[in-house]
């Protein structure tokens, strides 16, 4: 009996070590999400207050393919990803739109002023209750959704010149067929 009691903890401690060893380098940023291949949940933003740019919904993700982003005037990783989601705009011409996450509206508005605005629209999120929906660890997160409204491809952390070409890009593509 003691000798059972001496192997169930020692049996336990393998397991984890086993389980820690081949998830090693495993890529932090690969954040599968239940609702890849699934319809956009239901929701309805308002826009940011004294943005000259609408909120959005579900209805409003239907009908082009459109680059959904997750982002927080107090998040330093979002600063560090905006200039690549201006060029992104630029350089493609879709739609993005952003999910202003758990921000006062005077912060969100001196974040965009400052760096510069490629949102086609905005929704306030004040609440998360919308960046929770979407299955949000934190920001910056950025979705695509095809043009049916379908979410096809999420980015969990800041974008990078390499996650835009072999990730954001491809799926862009994909969600254009």
């Amino acid at each position: 009996m003691k000798k059972l009691l001496f192997a169930v903890p020692l049996l336990l401690l393998v397991g984890l070590v086993s389980i820690f060893a081949l998830t090693i380098n495993r890529d932090p940023s690969l954040v599968r999400s239940v609702l890849i291949d699934k319809p956009a949940p239901q929701f309805s933003m308002a826009p940011v207050e004294g943005l000259d740019l609408p909120g959005f919904d579900t209805a409003a993700l239907k009908g082009a393919p459109t680059v959904v982003n997750v982002f927080a005037s107090w998040c330093i990783p979002c600063r560090d990803e905006h200039p690549l989601l201006e060029a992104l705009k630029a350089e493609t011409g879709v739609r993005l739109f952003g999910i202003n996450h758990s921000d006062a509206p005077e912060n969100a508005r001196a974040f965009l002023a400052e760096l510069g605005n490629p949102y086609d629209a905005i929704g306030a999120d004040r609440d998360r209750r919308v960046s929770i929906d979407w299955g949000v660890y934190g920001v910056p997160e950025t979705f695509i959704v095809d043009a049916r409204g379908t979410i096809v491809f999420k980015h969990v952390g800041p974008l990078t010149a390499e996650a835009i070409r072999d990730e954001v890009l491809p799926a862009l593509e994909k969600a254009r067929l």
